[in-house]
């Protein structure tokens, strides 16, 4: 069981003064309630004792007694004498009670599945009986698809043979199954901040020290502390997402992605390329022309060792279709066949038969996608210009967000209110590694017109309820990060 020490809870709280007008109790409660709900709280995590966290947050014992109980009473909290609390969920969670116009979840960044998606799932249930033959376990990859998927780093300019894939049940799954084979509990791991949350809770649970390194919308990556942390700390692995990074929308430039990977290979690190977003660009001169795979940047152009890359349809066709894949050099791919059975035996037949029909006309559906993306952001950029002028909008070339500036750490205390009004989305802190980026808003343009303007039309009006408060003037982590 994880245990969670005032000081770590008191950094994750930050700001919970400002956050309403009522008791001291239900301010705190209600931001403790925001961080189980966004997952910075993982559940059966213990909570600190009463006293601990009073005198780490300056105030009476009465007040975290009186938080605690209330968290308890709406079942966010289980405690047992002589043990303490732990967190969980309700049974019925307050995110099942939707607004009367229904409930808007913006946390996820998604589009809508493509319009042909059905069809190609027709296509592939007719030749779905060929496969019935076998044990339906595929802990490698059809072979179709694995051609389907190598040919298409082939015309990216990656030469790339079949048996340097395999298929994963989406890129999340991937990212989880490279944890577990290539770290060793108490490794490091370079992680970008802010990043994927997800991808921090797996390179966790695979026992990594997390080495974070900033990027910013206005200049992406610090590559000087890249550097210098792959040199200190000499990391097992690195994750990083270099197109269209979550949630920055930045791109590295050729030359740092060439850097890093010479860093890499020196250090003996291997750097885990997330390109689920790579080819979601829609600005630049040629967005058809391929789009070269981070490890085609190795020293004199070669495909680098130091280098495994994550693909999915997530992303680009709908996130319901769990296919994604890993590219590899052959002793790793045979690594990951080895370890695998440990947490699933197989990727779904029909569904790789449909990614595989879909991959036959990949650019026409990319083409598609893209042109829907940038009328997204446009639209979000043009509402959120009008409604709230002093927000900081990034002007993103692809991706699926936008990293807005809030210019004050409202950032949880926003998404609390948002809830009242029927809009879910995530709050900047869940993208930081220790609760940081709280005057950041992740904000999805990948939603319908009619959705994002209901959503634009929430944020003003949870903006309205929590400008009636002022933010406390102290110095928050996700300016030095």
């Amino acid at each position: 069981m994880n245990t969670l020490s005032a000081r770590a809870l008191a950094l994750l709280v930050d700001g919970w003064r400002s956050a309403a007008a009522g008791p001291a109790y239900l301010a705190l409660a209600e931001r403790i309630r925001l961080l189980v709900l966004d997952g910075r709280i993982t559940l059966g995590a213990r909570v600190p004792a009463e006293r601990d966290l009073a005198a780490q947050l300056g105030v009476s014992r009465t007040t975290v007694a009186a938080a605690y109980a209330y968290l308890r009473d709406a079942g966010y909290l289980s405690s047992v004498r002589g043990s303490g609390s732990t967190a969980r969920l309700p049974s019925a969670a307050p995110l099942a009670e939707a607004s009367p116009v229904g409930f808007l979840d913006f946390s996820k960044a998604t589009m809508p599945a493509y319009p042909a998606l059905a069809q190609a799932v027709r296509r592939a249930a007719e030749q779905f009986p060929a496969y019935l033959g076998g044990s339906g376990f595929d802990p490698i990859g059809l072979p179709v698809l694995r051609q389907a998927i190598a040919d298409r780093y082939e015309a990216r300019g990656l030469p790339t043979a079949p048996d340097q894939i395999m298929v994963t049940i989406g890129a999340q799954h991937a990212i989880a199954l490279l944890s577990r084979t290539l770290m060793g509990r108490g490794d490091h791991a370079i992680v970008e901040s802010p990043s994927y949350p997800h991808a921090f809770e797996a390179l966790r649970s695979a026992g990594a020290r997390l080495v974070p390194v900033a990027v910013t919308s206005d200049d992406g990556w610090d590559e000087q502390a890249f550097e210098q942390a792959i040199q200190r700390t000499s990391p097992s692995v690195g994750y990083l997402m270099p197109d269209f990074h979550n949630p920055t929308g930045q791109s590295m430039t050729p030359a740092f992605r060439q850097r890093a990977l010479a860093l890499a290979a020196r250090q003996g690190t291997t750097l885990i390329a997330d390109e689920t977003m790579a080819e979601l660009g829609f600005d630049g001169p040629d967005d058809t022309a391929p789009l070269l795979p981070f490890a085609a940047y190795g020293e004199g152009g070669r495909d680098s060792t130091s280098a495994i890359l994550i693909g999915s349809v997530g992303k680009t066709v709908w996130g319901g279709l769990r296919i994604g894949w890993i590219r590899a050099e052959r002793s790793v791919i045979q690594r990951l066949a080895r370890t695998r059975p440990a947490g699933d035996l197989g990727t779904p037949i029909l569904e790789q038969l449909v990614v595989t029909d879909l991959l036959s006309d990949y650019d026409t559906i990319l083409a598609e996608r893209r042109a829907y993306l940038r009328q997204g952001r446009d639209r979000l950029e043009s509402l959120l210009a009008d409604r709230f002028p002093d927000w900081q909008v990034p002007h993103v070339p692809g991706g699926l967000t936008t990293w807005v500036n809030l210019g004050a750490p409202l950032s949880s205390q926003l998404t609390l209110a948002a809830r009242t009004e029927g809009l879910h989305i995530a709050a900047g802190p869940l993208f930081g590694t220790e609760g940081a980026f709280d005057r950041f808003l992740r904000i999805p343009f990948s939603y319908s017109a009619v959705e994002t303007e209901r959503a634009v039309d929430a944020l003003a009006a949870a903006w309205r309820s929590v400008g009636r408060y002022p933010a406390p003037e102290h110095t928050y982590l996700a300016e030095v990060v």
